[in-house]
């Protein structure tokens, strides 16, 4: 599962996750806009923006925004939208961002969290987003409700993109919700391979780990309609905050 992430989040990824549209980034960063609470210019970092769905929006919004992820074909994609020359991007590690901490807030969403297997490493993350931020400067961190994803788990399904069959396998285990991917073109029959691995942590341990890398916790919703986390039944887990 080491470093998964650097395999995954290629050309392939734009294939298997071409249903996410930019009209939902939008109704989100609406909603973002309105917990956020920031005065039009305000500079937002993105981080871990993918194919950059949400920068563009915020862009869009009228805010200075700096996307930054580690994979190249992801922002080779967002360089490439509309509007994209309005977007600073920068290809970074999320634990260690050669950015200056000058913004007024960080998002970091559709479960971009998670990704290592030491607790320590996903605190790095935490500390970078503190780190990044002006104090009094406020953050989003949008991940997945562990018990909706065991619930709701599909261990197998196949669909077809174009010319590819798409096989996906799907478990829990060790505290992890793993993925094994299968991309296979239908004219030559070669698979093609990839993993994701996301730690699954409780409200109560993630918010611990926030506290430790020096953030605080304001609320925790269960989605962008603003309702209130429920263990047992939200479909998310967004912690909005702020640095003392």
């Amino acid at each position: 599962m080491s470093e998964w992430y650097k395999e995954s989040f290629g050309e392939d990824y734009l294939i298997i996750y071409r249903h996410r549209d930019f009209g939902g980034a939008r109704r989100e960063v609406e909603q973002m806009i309105g917990w956020l609470d920031l005065p039009p210019g305000a500079k937002v970092l993105d981080l871990c923006c993918g194919m950059g769905r949400h920068s563009l929006a915020l862009a869009e919004a009228g805010y200075e925004v700096t996307g930054v992820d580690l994979s190249g074909p992801l922002l080779m994609e967002a360089r490439a939208q509309e509007g994209a020359d309005q977007v600073t991007w920068l290809q970074a590690d999320m634990r260690a961002l050669e950015l200056n901490g000058d913004f007024d807030a960080v998002v970091n969403l559709f479960t971009s969290f998670g990704y290592f297997e030491e607790d320590e490493e996903q605190i790095k993350v935490l500390r970078e987003i503190k780190r990044m931020l002006k104090p009094g400067g406020k953050f989003i961190i949008d991940f997945l409700n562990p018990a909706d994803v065991i619930r709701n788990l599909v261990p197998h399904s196949t669909r077809e993109e174009g010319n590819l069959l798409i096989d996906e396998r799907r478990r829990i285990e060790d505290g992890f919700v793993k993925k094994d991917i299968i991309l296979t073109c239908k004219e030559d029959g070669i698979p093609r391979q990839y993993h994701e691995c996301v730690k699954l942590y409780p409200v109560k341990i993630f918010q611990e780990m926030i506290e430790e890398a020096g953030l605080q916790v304001e609320a925790v919703h269960g989605s962008y309609d603003e309702g209130a986390y429920d263990a047992a039944n939200s479909k998310r887990m967004i912690f909005r905050g702020i640095r003392p």
